[in-house]
């Protein structure tokens, strides 16, 4: 992932998604590429057209937060997207080049003890660890009986949700809106790849997933980021049917690579009800098994 083939596209792609529209322009006349024009974004932030043009090549390096500010609010950038501005700025100065390096050799993760104990204490909610990479890192019993499929599925360990969203046909049932879930996975791909550049997991991980889905290669160009913050997600179960569960990503301040998220219905719902029915149905799956293991 060049830097700043990085930082160009990711600039273009965020001023051809503005309208003039958007931030009070009239829509001028004959416009041959979608969005503002370089001129446009460069009054819009405060800056001259050839220093736009400049960034725009890929060269922030050195760029004021003042300017990242005004880039930022002319291209109407959210958190994530004004969060990834500022880590492609810093990497055009080499910051942070030490801690990529050490990524690269650093053991896989494993949730602590403590940690585990947290997810398996939740009884009426699923509970996952995740990464940027989207791997699935541990779960509690409901987390393993809502993920069943991809779990069962995976053909790595540990097991990962772009490869199930987009080499698995099976999810393309157990995600009714497939093409929200596509968009959000890559865009947390893509979010990670901001933050860790050098991580040749990554790199291989999107390799494959570009060699193998045509669908994958056109979210991943077009350079969307995100924040797994709080909101709701839609699944089809194989065995309680649809479900309809609120989520909430936690930090886990020891283990900054982490993230908790933790989905959950209000009490007394229909979803609440079906994840009563998941837990129970998990439980009976792990006393057969236990059973069969025993024979």
């Amino acid at each position: 992932m060049d830097d700043r083939v990085e930082i160009r596209e990711f600039l273009m792609s965020r001023r051809a998604r503005v309208e003039p529209a958007d931030v009070g322009l009239p829509p001028g006349g004959d416009r041959r590429v979608p969005g503002l024009r370089r001129g446009e974004a460069a009054m819009l932030a405060g800056v001259s057209v050839e220093y736009y043009a400049r960034l725009e090549r890929g060269a922030v390096g050195g760029a004021s937060e003042a300017v990242l500010d005004g880039i930022a609010r002319a291209l109407l950038m959210d958190d994530a997207e004004r969060e990834h501005l500022y880590l492609l700025a810093r990497r055009a100065v080499g910051v942070g080049n030490q801690a990529r390096a050490k990524s690269n050799t650093a053991k896989a993760w494993a949730p602590a003890p403590s940690v585990q104990w947290f997810l398996d204490s939740m009884d009426t909610a699923v509970a996952m660890v995740g990464n940027g990479r989207t791997d699935l890192l541990a779960w509690n019993r409901l987390g393993g009986a809502l993920m069943h499929e991809m779990i069962q599925t995976a053909t790595t360990a540990p097991p990962n949700f772009a490869r199930f969203l987009f080499l698995e046909p099976v999810a393309r049932r157990f995600y009714p809106d497939w093409d929200t879930a596509a968009g959000m996975n890559v865009a947390m791909l893509r979010t990670e790849a901001g933050r860790d550049p050098h991580s040749k997991k990554l790199h291989d991980l999107v390799g494959e997933l570009s060699t193998r889905s045509d669908h994958f290669r056109q979210l991943w160009s077009r350079h969307d980021v995100w924040h797994h913050a709080t909101g709701t997600k839609a699944y089809n179960h194989a065995v309680v049917g649809d479900l309809t569960l609120h989520y909430d990503g936690l930090d886990l301040v020891a283990q900054p690579t982490a993230q908790v998220t933790v989905l959950t219905a209000e009490p007394g719902s229909a979803d609440h009800e079906k994840l009563v029915l998941l837990g129970a149905w998990e439980a009976s799956r792990a006393e057969r098994s236990a059973m069969s293991a025993e024979s």
